[in-house]
């Protein structure tokens, strides 16, 4: 397992699970081409080591109303929780594929992905393990063991996991097949709800990052660098928007109170934040602790950015850092 993992060329992504109150950036944002180099972010602090060898790779993080960060650790097939003193604790392991040789497409081996908790302390997962028995979303309610409510395709890589609170609908992308879809809060049916071209792979992985605010499912492309906006049209996809280019190998993302975006830059090993006109700043970077970021939560001015060493193979590890007003 550990072979194949620091063979990879950049991590998957998933989407975190965090709702965070502010202004929607602008519906008419100018995509760029680069990075700027300022820095806006103080000093940081790792609160929590991963073990690498164990293949705690955090993946995907939720936070709870108590500052608990709810993590996937990718490669172990878990699901964990740090609290806010930095002791980590492993909620759940999801079963290996009933086929030993059976691996996701791409990445070669089964991993937790996307995860969202709802209120009442219930966790949201995805599983992508190339089995179509086990490939799925699954729900975890607080003391039980993970349950699949729907199953999704095996040729695929189930990744950002979203939920719409209002319509009761996740929204699921998958990175290999370069779609959007939707399951109920309940589970059951899954419908493609977008294969637009800009959510296409052009080589590893495609639509990575989602979230839904402001009436939009907004995403990321990790091969094509881009972030995007799909209206929602009474439940139906809009027009793809694109609102920034240049995020080379983007992740995951999260909305500041402030209406930035603040995006995970897995390749690169650096955290940007990305103003309503689609400009990037580069927030954090690895002299700050960064190990290939692979998602990000904001609560307030706090930003928790989990790195998962997928190349650089030394420290997986969770961060925490103030964002400073612009």
């Amino acid at each position: 397992m550990r072979r194949r993992i620091l063979t990879l060329t950049v991590a998957a992504a998933a989407a975190g699970a965090l709702a965070v109150p502010g202004a929607d950036p602008a519906p008419a944002a100018v995509p760029v081409a680069a990075v700027s180099p300022a820095r806006s972010t103080p000093a940081t602090q790792i609160t929590a080591h991963f073990d690498l060898a164990k293949g705690q790779l955090p993946e995907n993080i939720a936070l709870g109303p108590d500052g608990t960060a709810y993590l996937t650790f990718a490669a172990a097939r878990q699901v964990a929780a740090v609290d806010p003193a930095g002791r980590t604790r492993v909620l759940a392991t999801l079963a290996a594929p009933a086929d030993g040789g059976v691996a996701t497409p791409v990445l070669g081996f089964a991993l937790t992905t996307g995860i969202v908790r709802t209120g009442d302390g219930t966790l949201y997962v995805l599983y992508a393990s190339g089995d179509a028995a086990s490939t799925g979303l699954y729900r975890m309610s607080p003391g039980r063991a993970p349950r699949r409510i729907a199953a999704l395709p095996a040729a695929g890589l189930p990744n950002g996991l979203a939920l719409d609170p209002t319509g009761r609908t996740f929204y699921v992308t998958d990175s290999v097949l370069g779609t959007i879809s939707t399951i109920p809060l309940a589970g059951g049916p899954v419908r493609v709800w977008s294969s637009a071209s800009a959510l296409a792979p052009t080589g590893f992985l495609g639509v990575n990052g989602v979230k839904v605010r402001g009436g939009a499912v907004w995403a990321t492309n990790l091969d094509q660098g881009t972030l995007l906006r799909i209206p929602l049209r009474q439940g139906r996809p809009g027009a793809v928007e694109v609102r920034a280019t240049g995020l080379v190998g983007i992740d995951d993302f999260a909305f500041a109170p402030d209406g930035r975006i603040v995006a995970t830059l897995n390749g690169p090993n650096t955290v940007v934040g990305i103003d309503r006109d689609g400009r990037a700043r580069t927030l954090l970077t690895g002299a700050d602790g960064l190990q290939n970021p692979t998602s990000v939560a904001v609560r307030g001015h706090i930003i928790l950015v989990a790195s998962a060493a997928y190349t650089t193979s030394t420290d997986p590890n969770l961060i925490v850092a103030t964002l400073r007003h612009r």
